[in-house]
């Protein structure tokens, strides 16, 4: 199945946040196509398009001591948000209401939030994973909003969702301009497939608190 984006104006964050809640309480992923409040959306945008191509460093996977750089897997470059920028201030600040929105109405107990800008170039691609494994109450939810205005189907560069480890059709949502995918880290292997242009997103993910004796987690 594709989720192609239609964007469908919403009269607010909460009425947006709701149908995330639903989404995520009923099947475990929500796709809100073009639903992104417009400021928030062009202000990631516009930074993405001033940062500067040395800034964006060639991605990898795993924490820490564990990165490791593998092109089999992955060839996307990232910039992580700080909130030093008031682009970064303005997503972070609606990322928290989004927090406090679903640990109120499906308490998740979600604790932390982390981002970054991804650049794909044209071919690149990142692998079927997750992005948590089940058991290390890391990663809860994942969260990606897309910046690719006048995106169309034959651009590629889909999000693909597979609802298990068997799956080889998933849900595909097409990375048009304010659209968002938010789901659930341990459940939903997923890969994106490589685009014909350039494909600006972000990528965040939310975290439970698993501090022990006064480590903080996750390490910042």
């Amino acid at each position: 199945m594709t989720v192609f984006p239609v964007a469908t104006p919403l009269p607010g964050d909460e009425l947006l946040f709701e149908q995330i809640a639903q989404d995520i309480e009923t099947q475990g992923f929500s796709v809100q196509a073009g639903a992104m409040p417009a400021e928030v959306t062009d202000a990631l945008y516009q930074h993405a398009q001033r940062i500067q191509e040395t800034k964006f460093v060639e991605a990898g996977i795993g924490r820490g001591d564990d990165y490791l750089k593998n092109e089999f897997v992955r060839t996307d470059a990232i910039c992580w948000i700080t909130g030093e920028s008031d682009a970064g201030r303005h997503w972070n600040a609606w990322t928290a209401d989004l927090q406090a929105y679903l640990n109120r109405r499906l308490f998740l107990g979600l604790f932390s939030f982390e981002s970054h800008f991804a650049h794909y170039s044209p071919g690149d691609y990142y692998k079927r994973h997750y992005d948590a494994f089940r058991g290390e109450t890391n990663r809860v939810l994942s969260v990606v909003a897309y910046l690719n205005p006048g995106w169309t189907a034959h651009d590629g560069g889909e999000l693909v969702l597979y609802h298990s480890d068997t799956d080889r059709t998933g849900t595909r949502v097409v990375p048009l301009y304010g659209t968002l995918a938010v789901f659930l880290s341990e459940e939903f292997p997923h890969e994106v497939l490589p685009a014909s242009r350039d494909r600006y997103s972000v990528a965040g993910w939310y975290r439970v608190n698993t501090s022990i004796n006064g480590k903080v987690d996750p390490p910042r």
